[in-house]
């Protein structure tokens, strides 16, 4: 009897002590409908922004090379090598081919004195003699039996004014033509073969400057040493004659049986690269224009120093953003 009247008096309590759920959970608190939310969603998606790579001077400037190279009427091997700026730009057009090197082989054989004199192994005084042997048309003609010449003479004679009977006599006292390849191969020019049959490209000419520009051919010394000789030489038609004065062209030429080749040490203030270039086909005069002309676009071009793409951005015509309002 005691529990179900305990049962009964708690029943009015609970009621009584939750009046808020029961009005909460009412028929007509079920019934209410909820407030409308109202969501916006744009259905006009944003229009694109497109970014346009215009094309850089760098692609500018092998499109320019490259037509100069078709319209030549020859065959043209071109190799651009940056030496300072942000973006050491490389460029080479066919300077893989290979190409009759003529005194081109004079580059290496005076990089490889310039080297021998830096080390102490051979002075500049060193007297050096002739022998009937060295002779071969060029610039001078006072080689006579037994008659001797100092070292520094030689070289300023097959640098500056590419004499060949100077440089054979040179080439037979650095060990003959085998020593001269083993020499070209150990500083980048492992395309080449001097001598005989004596052919090199572009590349390897442009790799044998950079090599010692870059101090691994003996460093400053040689570099005071062999620069002075093969500046303002007697033969300037060709990447000297594509850029103003007052640029320091340190360069080599060579010329003959078609082929017109000129690689060069250019600097200028904050600007300084290695251009090679080869021509075969057009004559001496029309080979070496032609090169003047391709050493004049890159200066254009090295003048420019371009560090980055910059991107161009087209506006799109309709409004930037749909309108959003509710």
């Amino acid at each position: 009897m005691i529990y179900p009247l305990g049962v009964a008096l708690l029943i009015p309590v609970s009621s009584a002590a939750y009046p808020s759920l029961a009005a909460a959970t009412g028929p007509a608190a079920r019934t209410a409908p909820l407030p409308a939310i109202s969501l916006v969603v744009a259905t006009t998606p944003p229009p694109p922004v497109t970014t346009v790579l215009a094309p850089s001077d760098a692609d500018r400037l092998r499109r320019d090379l490259t037509a100069i190279a078709a319209g030549s009427g020859g065959r043209v091997g071109i190799s651009l090598q940056e030496l300072s700026g942000p973006r050491r730009t490389s460029l080479s057009i066919n300077g893989g081919q290979s190409f009759y090197a003529a005194s081109a082989y004079k580059l290496p054989l005076l990089m490889a004195q310039a080297q021998q004199i830096a080390a102490g192994q051979v002075r500049p005084s060193d007297v050096l003699c002739y022998e009937p042997s060295d002779a071969e048309d060029g610039w001078f003609a006072d080689y006579d039996d037994g008659s001797c010449f100092s070292r520094q003479d030689l070289a300023v004679r097959a640098g500056r004014y590419s004499d060949n009977t100077a440089a054979r006599i040179l080439v037979r006292y650095l060990g003959g033509p085998h020593a001269l390849n083993a020499f070209a191969r150990s500083i980048g020019m492992g395309s080449s073969a001097l001598w005989i049959p004596n052919t090199t490209t572009p590349d390897d000419l442009a790799q044998a400057w950079i090599n010692e520009e870059l101090g691994r051919l003996g460093g400053a010394r040689a570099q005071q040493w062999l620069y002075p000789i093969l500046t303002h030489t007697a033969f300037e038609q060709g990447i000297p004659a594509g850029m103003p004065g007052g640029v320091a062209v340190v360069h080599k030429v060579g010329s003959l049986n078609g082929t017109e080749n000129d690689s060069a040490y250019v600097t200028d203030g904050r600007v300084s690269y290695v251009l090679a270039v080869a021509v075969e086909g057009p004559d001496e005069v029309t080979g070496f224009s032609l090169i003047a002309q391709v050493s004049a676009r890159v200066f254009q071009y090295e003048r420019g120093r371009p560090s980055f793409v910059v991107p161009v951005i087209a506006s799109p015509a309709s409004p930037a953003w749909p309108d959003r309002r509710h």
